[in-house]
C-alpha cells in the first residue's frame, strides 16, 4: 500500500468540476491511501468525500513565509507519498513540486507541465477545456478515466429536509444572482425583470427563492425572492448542494453554484458574458446550458425567461 496525494485548492466551483478527476484517481489506486491538500474552507466538505482517506490543510500564507513553508513541508514528507496528483496546476503548487520533488516527472508528479503535450505549449493548452486538461493530464500519467469528463458532485449533499420543510419547499426555481465583487463583469442586472416574469407566467406554481453566501445575505434583500438561511445564516456547501440539486431550475450567473448545478445533474442556465466561454470551463452538461453574450448588460430578461420555460415544458 502506498500513500497518493491530490493537489486541489479550491475555489468552489473548481473542486465540483475535479470531482470526477479525484473519483478516477481513487479508482486506478484500489490499494492506495488517496489524502488530499487543501484549504481550510473546503477540509470538512472533503472529509465526506468517499474517494478521499484524509486531509491535510493548506493555509496557503505566502511563501515568503519559511516557518509555515517549512512545516508544510514537513508535514508533506512525512507521508512518503509515492506519487502527486496536482489538480490545482497553478505557480504555487508548481513552487512545491519545485521543492519536494524538483527533478520529477509525470510519474512521480502529475500537473498540467508535467504532462505537457509536446506538440502544443502551455498557454495553447490552457484554451482547452478544463476537464478535457484533467482528462489528458491523467491519461497521461497512465490512468484510465471514467468519471474525469462527468463529474458528479452529489456525494457533497447533506439532509435538508428540515429546511426544505421550513421553507415549505415542493417545486422552486433557485436564483444566484451573486458574484464577487472584484468580478462584476460577471453579474447579470435583471434578476428582478425576470422574477416579475416567472410569477406572470406561472403564478405561484413555482416558489422563487435564492441562497445566498455569508458575504451576500444583505445584497439578497434587494432580490424579490424567498431567502433561504439555516437559523439566519448562510447554507454551509452541503446544504446549499442538495438545495441546488433538490431544485426544479437553477439560474446563475457563473460562480461555484452554478457549477455545482452543472454537476449534480439539475436543470438550469448560466449567464455568460464575454469574460470567458461555457466551453472552456465545462460548465453545459446534459440538463444545464448556458447563454453567452458579449455583454451580459445587452441579455434581455425575456431571453431568459424563453429559455426557462422551453427547460420546464
Amino acid at each position: 500500500m502506498s500513500n497518493i496525494l491530490i493537489i486541489k485548492h479550491g475555489s468552489l466551483g473548481d473542486i465540483a468540476q475535479a470531482s470526477g478527476a479525484i473519483q478516477d484517481i481513487s479508482e486506478n489506486h484500489k490499494n492506495d491511501q488517496i489524502y488530499l491538500l487543501t484549504t481550510k474552507p473546503y477540509s470538512e466538505l472533503f472529509k465526506k468525500n468517499p474517494f478521499i482517506h484524509d486531509v491535510i490543510i493548506d493555509k496557503r500564507l505566502p511563501k515568503y513565509n519559511l516557518i509555515y513553508l517549512y512545516f508544510l513541508m514537513r508535514e508533506i514528507k512525512k507521508y512518503k507519498f509515492s506519487k502527486i496528483f496536482d489538480l490545482q496546476n497553478s505557480s504555487r503548487t508548481n513552487f512545491y513540486k519545485n521543492i519536494l520533488f524538483p527533478k520529477a516527472k509525470k510519474e512521480t508528479w502529475s500537473s498540467s507541465i508535467t504532462t505537457l503535450p509536446e506538440v502544443i505549449n502551455k498557454k495553447e493548452f490552457d484554451k482547452h477545456s478544463v476537464l478535457d486538461r484533467f482528462n489528458h493530464q491523467l491519461q497521461t500519467s497512465g490512468l484510465k478515466t471514467s468519471y474525469t469528463l462527468n463529474p458528479d458532485f452529489s456525494w457533497a449533499c447533506s439532509d435538508v429536509s428540515e429546511i426544505k420543510n421550513y421553507f415549505r419547499l415542493n417545486k422552486f426555481i433557485l436564483l444566484f444572482p451573486f458574484c464577487s465583487p472584484h468580478l462584476n463583469i460577471k453579474k447579470w442586472p435583471y434578476y428582478n425583470d425576470l422574477i416579475k416574469l416567472i410569477l406572470d407566467k406561472f403564478g405561484d406554481e413555482y416558489k422563487i427563492v435564492t441562497a445566498p453566501g455569508s458575504s451576500e445575505i444583505n445584497d439578497a434583500k434587494e432580490i424579490h425572492a424567498q431567502t433561504l438561511l439555516d437559523n439566519g445564516r448562510a447554507l454551509d456547501i452541503s446544504q446549499l448542494t442538495s438545495i441546488i440539486k433538490a431544485s426544479s431550475f437553477v439560474i446563475a450567473n457563473d460562480t461555484g453554484p452554478a457549477h455545482i448545478a452543472a454537476h449534480v445533474g439539475a436543470k438550469g442556465l448560466t449567464l455568460f458574458g464575454k469574460h470567458t466561454t461555457a466551453y472552456k470551463v465545462s460548465i453545459e452538461r446534459e440538463n444545464f446550458k448556458a447563454i453567452e453574450v458579449g455583454d451580459l448588460n445587452n441579455l434581455s430578461a425575456e431571453k431568459v425567461l424563453e429559455r426557462l420555460v422551453n427547460s420546464l415544458t
